[in-house]
C-alpha cells in the first residue's frame, strides 16, 4: 500500500532523486506547495464491516479537506499527523458512523506502519533515501513509540 497509485514502476529515473526533487520544491520562490492528506476509506471495523459508509458520502470528507486548507481550525495534532476534530465532518443524515472508531489510533497497527514503511524505502530507495524523509520517519517511529 506503499504505492497506492501504482506509480513506481515508472518513475524514469531514481526513486531517492524523484523523492529529492520534489522535496527541492519547498526552495522555489513563490512555489505554491500541494496540501497532501492521507483517507483511509477502506478501515474496517473488528467486525470485518467498513467503519465509513462509503462511495456517495466522501465528499463529506472532502469537504472537511477543503475547509482545513482554507484555514479552518478542525483538526488536532496526534502522533501520526492531524486528524479532524470531533464534530468537524459533516455526518448529518447518515446512518451512525463511528467517528471513534475511525480515529482511533492503535499503538500496535502504527508500530507495524512504520516498520512498514521502513522496509518499503529501504528495498525501494535504499540509500538514495532522501536524509529529510528518513528523519521524518525516525521522529514518526519515536512519536509512535510515545503513544
Amino acid at each position: 500500500m506503499h504505492d497506492p497509485f501504482a506509480m513506481r514502476p515508472f518513475f524514469g529515473y531514481n526513486f531517492g532523486d524523484y523523492l529529492g526533487h520534489w522535496l527541492s520544491m519547498e526552495n522555489h520562490q513563490g512555489a505554491k506547495l500541494p496540501k497532501i492528506f492521507h483517507v483511509n476509506w477502506f478501515r474496517k471495523s473488528s467486525e470485518g464491516k467498513f467503519l465509513w459508509p462509503g462511495f456517495g458520502e466522501n465528499s463529506r470528507v472532502l469537504d472537511w479537506i477543503c475547509r482545513r486548507v482554507d484555514g479552518e481550525d478542525n483538526s488536532k495534532k496526534t502522533p501520526i499527523g492531524l486528524v479532524p476534530t470531533k464534530g468537524s465532518i459533516n455526518t448529518d443524515n447518515l446512518e451512525p458512523v463511528d467517528m471513534d472508531a475511525i480515529f482511533d489510533l492503535p499503538k500496535e497497527f502504527w508500530e507495524k506502519e512504520v516498520q512498514s514503511i521502513r522496509t518499503y524505502f529501504d528495498e525501494q530507495v535504499n540509500r538514495d533515501l532522501p536524509e529529510e524523509i528518513a528523519n521524518q520517519l525516525n521522529a514518526l517511529e519515536e512519536r509512535v513509540r510515545n503513544m
